[in-house]
C-alpha cells in the first residue's frame, strides 16, 4: 500500500473516479451533492490518494476552517476496505494539519463508521444527522492529546 498527496490533475481525476463509485454509486448520494467548489488541485483542500498493488483505491481530502481540519469525501472500494488503508488515509490528513499548524480535526463520520473512528481517536461531538440521505455524526479529535 502506497499512499500520496495529489499533486496532478490524473491522481485528482482518480480519486473522483473512487468517489463516484463509493458515494454515488454504491451509498446513493446524488452526483451534484459529492463534488464542490473544493475539488481542485493547489485550492482550498489537499487530496490524498492511496493505491494498493499500483491501483489507486481509496482516498480523502483536508480543509482547514477557522483553524481546525475538516477530514472530507474519504473512501474506500470495497474489495479494500479490510487492509487498514482507511486508518493510513486518516492519520495522512491529520499530518497535513499539523503541518499547517493545526491541532485539532473534526469530520462528520457515517454513523455505520463510527466505530472506525473512535478506535483513532475520535469522539462523537454531536447527535445524530442526516447528509444526503445518510445519518452521520460530529467526530472531533485533538491531535496535540494524542502526540503525548
Amino acid at each position: 500500500m502506497n499512499l500520496k498527496r495529489i499533486t496532478l490533475i490524473e491522481e485528482l481525476e482518480a480519486a473522483f473516479s473512487i468517489r463516484k463509485k463509493v458515494f454515488v454509486e454504491e451509498q446513493g448520494v446524488p452526483l451534484n451533492d459529492e463534488f464542490d467548489e473544493f475539488d481542485t488541485l493547489n485550492g482550498e483542500c489537499e487530496h490524498v490518494l492511496a493505491y494498493y498493488d499500483g491501483q489507486p483505491v481509496a482516498t480523502g481530502r483536508i480543509r482547514v476552517l477557522d483553524g481546525i481540519g475538516k477530514l472530507e469525501r474519504i473512501c474506500i472500494l470495497e474489495p479494500y476496505r479490510k487492509f487498514g488503508i482507511g486508518k493510513k488515509i486518516i492519520s495522512a490528513l491529520e499530518e497535513i494539519v499539523v503541518e499547517k499548524g493545526h491541532q485539532k480535526v473534526k469530520l462528520h463520520g457515517q454513523t455505520q463508521a463510527e466505530g472506525f473512528y473512535k478506535k483513532l481517536g475520535y469522539r462523537a461531538s454531536s447527535t445524530e444527522f442526516m447528509e444526503d440521505g445518510i445519518p452521520h455524526l460530529l467526530m472531533t479529535k485533538d491531535l496535540s492529546a494524542s502526540k503525548e
